[in-house]
């Protein structure tokens, strides 16, 4: 069970990179994982959801900016692959699975980044413009990162 979700974690970083550890890190610091004696136990500490939140909330506005690079470049698409893997490993740090829950996010994170750009655009072309899907697209990370934590 904790495999298969650090693997889905990793597919809403690969839709929305720091939304997946803003859930996780708020996830370990209410108690939902206990990482307190694992390598990443910084991820339950009191400031580090504030931090990851803060990132998130940038990402999304930053998202819907015309300039902002595709995710399949190599610093986003690098981006989105280490904060899976974060976010799996912590998940799978919370069941002795660190290294198999840092694989199962890097995964996810491929799967969710080349996944969410082919929908995202199918969804682009049908609505004509990019922005409401990449609202569903925002919607979609956002309540899938919380399920995620909620089901663990």
């Amino acid at each position: 069970m904790f495999l298969l979700l650090a693997l889905l974690i990793g597919v809403i970083s690969g839709l929305r990179a720091m939304t997946a550890p803003a859930a996780i890190a708020w996830g370990a610091a209410l108690g939902s994982f206990d990482v307190s004696q694992t390598p990443l136990a910084f991820m339950g500490y009191q400031w580090t959801p504030w931090i990851f939140t803060i990132l998130a909330v940038v990402e999304l506005i930053t998202d819907q900016l015309p300039s902002t690079p595709s995710r399949k470049v190599p610093v986003q698409f690098g981006a989105r692959i280490v904060m899976g893997a974060l976010a799996g490993a912590t998940i799978g740090a919370a069941s002795s699975l660190l290294f198999g829950g840092l694989i199962a996010g890097v995964i996810g994170a491929v799967i969710g980044t080349y996944g969410g750009a082919a929908v995202r655009s199918r969804l682009a072309a049908s609505f004509g413009k990019d922005l409401p899907a990449a609202l569903i697209e925002d919607a979609v990370a956002v309540i899938g990162a919380l399920l995620i934590v909620v089901v663990s």
